[in-house]
């Protein structure tokens, strides 16, 4: 069952390599291994708001799932709302589509998008102990797979809305490829940020120094992912997720005949070992994905796997897919893994049928 479908458009002349705004640009990443007080805030840190893109549209997710994309995509704004602010971005000429679908809880902002995965396209927030900034890290469409020159101003569009500092870098990277424990710790896929179409000729090195720099990142866990079998190039946050520091909730596929069967075990592995930037070694949960999936938009690229959840202030939102055991399972180990948080599960099963989840649909701005 594949992540994100490979819906190969145009791609845009442009290409991923604009940026938006005003703020420091890092021109030099041999030279970036120092720390600069600026940090990437764990997802469970206090959210100012959420934000969100209402961007599904016919040409990328075609006319049978359109409709209920849009659908499922005010269920989960929605949803969130009832914890935290939302902020979605919305075509101008959709925008009457959006609020009837919204309600009046969530604050639609006119913008010109491509596609709706917020957590790629928007910026990284980091926080500095008084202030936020967002980082831009050049979305490319996932390496030139889809067309997105729209997208590749989202991230300086909503940092600027957000009345933070752009921060521009060479590094190429969507926050679904970085995982934080808010405390120096990242797991990042390396089919993902070490792939010639987004970083050719980086090393890890390189990466790690960069990524000290601009996030506070003291520690990288290497996951190897896998290359091209999705648009993303195996994105961290369908693998692996921090609940609190110490403690990572893994994905486990166990269909022998999905190419993520052998990989999921391997990080198993790898995360089992290994030990975070504070030298804690990691308590690792598994997340089993369902057996059985609703029919209606089950496909080979259909994405059905827990891991994907959003944290926000008060809750956990996750995915859940019909199969009755696996998703009390996954309710049951996300209730006990963040006791002081809602669980709500809902059925997002045209965003999963394009390959994505939740997370992949939403950013968080830290308080």
């Amino acid at each position: 069952m594949r992540r994100r479908a490979f819906v190969k458009r145009a791609i845009a002349a442009l290409g991923g390599l604009l940026v938006a705004g005003c703020g420091e640009t890092v021109r030099s990443r041999s030279r970036r291994a120092d720390r600069t007080g600026w940090v990437m805030p764990d997802e469970g840190w206090s959210h100012r708001r959420t934000w969100m893109a209402f961007g599904a549209s016919e040409g990328i997710w075609g006319q049978r799932l359109l409709a209920q994309v849009q659908r499922d995509l005010a269920a989960v704004a929605t949803t969130i709302g009832r914890f935290e602010p939302v902020s979605m971005l919305v075509r101008p000429e959709e925008m009457a589509l959006a609020r009837s679908l919204v309600g009046a809880n969530v604050e639609l902002v006119p913008a010109e998008v491509d596609d709706l995965w917020m957590r790629d396209t928007g910026p990284v927030f980091t926080w500095d102990g008084n202030t936020t900034r967002g980082v831009d890290f050049n979305f490319n469409g996932w390496g030139d797979k889809q067309e997105h020159h729209r997208d590749a101003k989202i991230a300086g569009f909503v940092t600027n809305r957000a009345g933070a500092q752009v921060v521009h870098t060479e590094l190429v990277l969507e926050g679904g490829g970085i995982e934080v424990d808010g405390e120096g710790t990242a797991i990042i896929t390396e089919s993902c940020v070490l792939n010639d179409n987004r970083n050719p000729g980086w090393t890890k090195a390189e990466v790690e120094g960069e990524l000290r720099h601009l996030l506070g990142i003291e520690k990288v866990i290497w996951l190897p992912g896998i290359a091209g079998h999705d648009i993303t190039d195996g994105h961290t946050d369908f693998y692996a997720r921090f609940a609190v520091p110490g403690v990572v909730v893994a994905g486990l596929h166990n269909d022998p005949k999905s190419f993520d069967h052998d990989v999921t075990r391997r990080h198993l592995d790898i995360l089992r070992a290994a030990t975070d930037a504070r030298g804690r070694p990691l308590r690792v949960e598994v997340l089993a994905g369902p057996s059985t999936v609703r029919e209606t938009f089950a496909d080979k690229d259909f994405a059905a796997g827990y891991i994907n959840f959003y944290v926000c202030n008060g809750g956990v939102i996750a995915p859940e897919f019909g199969d009755a055991q696996a998703d009390a399972a996954a309710r049951d180990t996300l209730t006990r893994l963040f006791p002081d948080r809602q669980v709500v599960q809902i059925n997002i099963d045209a965003i999963a049928a394009g390959g994505g989840g939740i997370h992949c649909t939403t950013q968080q701005e830290p308080a």
